[in-house]
């Protein structure tokens, strides 16, 4: 006997117990008829639901009862994230009947893999008379809260400090932005930034102690290699010439130094290294004929299927060396990665310079030649570097910005770079007046913004073999469970530190930094001990990792090309508003999520802006290179569904003179 599901009335609970978050439900509801008018609206490319909710002012982000019900409204459905489903298409299908959802009373808990899953109580069912009104109980796991900034009075604006250009953030874009303006003689201009130090995402720490008792070590907590070094002949990352300029210390990450394991300890699978290194070849080639045939994007899994690389969900061990290939580099699955604009970024870099990278462990940590950088056109105690300043609202208008900032000071300038990590634009820290239009936001709601969270752990011994610098993990159970191991103690890092860490990224990043240093301790050594089960692994002396996707002014790692996001679509992230411009790695079309993305994206807007200002236009590098055109950016309110090989182009954002250059 069958009855209809009756999803109202509902019971909703935290971890603390029984608490009211229904009306969320009606504001699910609400932006949800909101989306399904948006996507009829106009015949443009389809987004994932994820930026379909955005648009229509649905955002969880790190709220957990939005979450829940959201995956009440969505995951339950399709089996899928919002980030991984299709808006148009998943809109317009009507569900054939409610009484098809299995009946159940369930509990919604936040179990080991970070993510909502049904529990269902059968035998509590069985009891049920199919008369009896169903109350549906929904469970989260409330994570703490970092920071809780309320707005404050806008200052008289009639006495806001008066500048040329307004930097907001002074990371790698933000101080190229800048370098690029003093440059050109533009020297009236203030950054602005949060931290008490310049470098962004570019940051280090004090870790552990050394063998002489003499101090700490510096680890870096954010960017920590020089991707794609150079080649003979050709074009030098900028990346690379900083670090040779400032000496920073640094090692040539050699992927053959690898060991690889199981849950019953060393296990040899490295040849499934060498499968995927034939089957990227391939895909490679895939890749370069979906762009020149004008195919429409897909995911790198997808593209990954179609040349024979399958993981299949049992092999762990394939997940393992596709996580290593791939996760790792993009902090996201290749379910969530798109398949030619994900080749073409990588390739970009490692076939343009070079395939090497160099891991840099400079004890003045890398952020030395940021402000190594930033000393060529700021004194010491400059006053147009206001350090430790929270930026709430940004007005812009045709005529310039004005920013005000939580101390109740402001800013008014000519021009602004908003150099804020695609994090901090997706989870509206920052508001903006006017809000930003439809166009931008799709843009800025299509892209991924990813975690990348290394733990850190020192020993009282090296008990794992110092001559190898990565080790493998292939977790029975779950993909992307502390996977990638990377000793500092192997000869050329810092010998005889007894340091190893560990990175995850994703789903796992957010899931361990949601929850407390032991919690986390725990079960990184129940991987240890797992992979070296003859050792005896003693208990770690230091253990630290970051949190950045708790971080305010970041809210993640670094951008990902995300699939269905077209050229144009991207264009629209970098492209100014009126007087408002963007810088970052997330704005860079071809080096998105890399360090050197945010220097390039920084030049340019500088340089644009230099043009402006009526200086002239910087054309060329100075190689004789051509760049961007000068002054304002292209913008596209009609997008198309796929990216003509026409397109790829300097107005585009796309400077490479060759498809050549990244393996097509």
């Amino acid at each position: 006997m069958n009855a209809a599901s009756n999803y109202n009335p509902i019971l909703t609970y935290e971890k603390t117990g029984a608490v009211d978050f229904m009306k969320l439900f009606d504001e699910s509801e609400d932006a949800c008829a909101v989306a399904e008018k948006e996507a009829r609206k106009e015949k443009l490319p389809d987004i994932s639901m994820r930026a379909g909710f955005s648009l229509s002012d649905w955002n969880t982000k790190k709220d957990m009862k939005k979450q829940a019900v959201e995956w009440w409204e969505w995951d339950w459905e399709t089996a899928h994230r919002p980030d991984e489903s299709a808006e148009y298409s998943h809109l317009f299908e009507e569900p054939s009947d409610d009484a098809g959802r299995t009946l159940a009373l369930i509990k919604v808990t936040e179990d080991l893999e970070g993510v909502f899953k049904l529990r269902f109580f059968a035998n509590m069912m069985r009891s049920l008379s199919c008369y009896t009104v169903l109350a549906f109980s929904l469970a989260v796991s409330l994570p703490s809260s970092t920071y809780a900034t309320s707005l404050s009075s806008k200052a008289d604006e009639t006495h806001c400090r008066k500048t040329t250009v307004a930097i907001l953030g002074s990371g790698v874009a933000g101080i190229t932005a800048a370098q690029a303006l003093s440059n050109q003689s533009v020297h009236d201009f203030l950054l602005i930034e949060r931290n008490d130090y310049i470098g962004g995402r570019v940051a280090h720490t004090t870790f552990g102690t050394k063998p002489d008792g003499s101090g700490p070590y510096t680890v870096e907590l954010g960017a920590n290699w020089v991707q794609g070094l150079g080649s003979e002949g050709g074009p030098e990352n900028p990346i690379w010439t900083l670090a040779k300029k400032y000496n920073l210390t640094n090692t040539f990450s050699n992927y053959s130094s690898i060991l690889t394991y199981n849950e019953t300890g060393a296990v040899d699978f490295t040849g499934l290294l060498d499968d995927f290194e034939d089957a990227y070849a391939v895909t490679e080639q895939e890749a370069g004929r979906y762009l020149t045939e004008n195919l429409q994007d897909v995911s790198m899994k997808a593209g990954f299927g179609t040349t024979g690389w399958k993981t299949g969900r049992k092999d762990m061990a394939k997940q393992a060396v596709e996580w290593w290939e791939w996760d790792w580099e993009t902090a996201h699955t290749p379910d969530e990665s798109a398949f030619v604009f994900g080749i073409s970024g990588f390739n970009l870099t490692f076939y343009q310079f070079s395939d090497e990278n160099n891991y840099v462990f400079d004890q003045r940590g890398f952020n030395a030649f940021v402000i190594g950088e930033g000393s060529t056109f700021l004194k010491p105690n400059d006053s147009r570097l206001l350090l430790n300043t929270v930026v709430e609202n940004v007005t812009y208008s045709a005529d310039g910005v004005i920013v005000h900032n939580a101390d109740g000071s402001c800013v008014s300038a000519d021009y602004a770079i908003c150099t804020f990590s695609l994090g901090v634009l997706q989870n509206d820290v920052v508001s903006f007046t006017p809000p930003l239009p439809k166009w931008k936001q799709t843009a800025i709601e299509s892209f991924h913004f990813g975690t990348y969270t290394k733990i850190f752990l020192q020993f009282n011994t090296t008990f794992w073999d110092p001559s190898t610098q990565f080790f493998l993990y292939a977790d029975p159970i779950k993909r992307g469970y502390y996977p990638v191991w990377q000793s500092l103690s192997t000869p050329g890092f810092l010998p005889d530190s007894n340091i190893i860490f560990v990175t995850v990224v994703g789903d796992e990043s957010y899931r361990v930094e949601n929850q407390s240093d032991e919690e986390t301790k725990a079960e990184v050594m129940q991987v240890l001990r797992r992979m070296f089960p003859d050792v005896g692994v003693p208990e770690p002396v230091a253990f630290m990792y970051p949190r950045w996707s708790l971080e305010p002014w970041a809210h993640g790692s670094y951008s990902d090309w995300a699939t269905g996001v077209t050229l144009e679509m991207h264009q629209n992230l970098r492209a100014n508003v009126d007087r408002l411009w963007f810088a970052g790695e997330a704005g860079s079309a071809e080096y998105f999520g890399f360090l050197h993305g945010a220097w390039f994206e920084g030049r340019d807007v500088g340089e644009r802006i230099v043009g402006l200002l009526g200086k002239g236009c910087v054309n060329e590098d100075g190689e004789g290179k051509k760049k961007g055109a000068c002054g304002t950016m292209e913008r596209y309110e009609v997008l198309h569904g796929t990216t003509e090989e026409e397109e790829y182009n300097i107005a585009n954002g796309w400077f490479a003179s060759s498809f050549l250059t990244f393996g097509f």
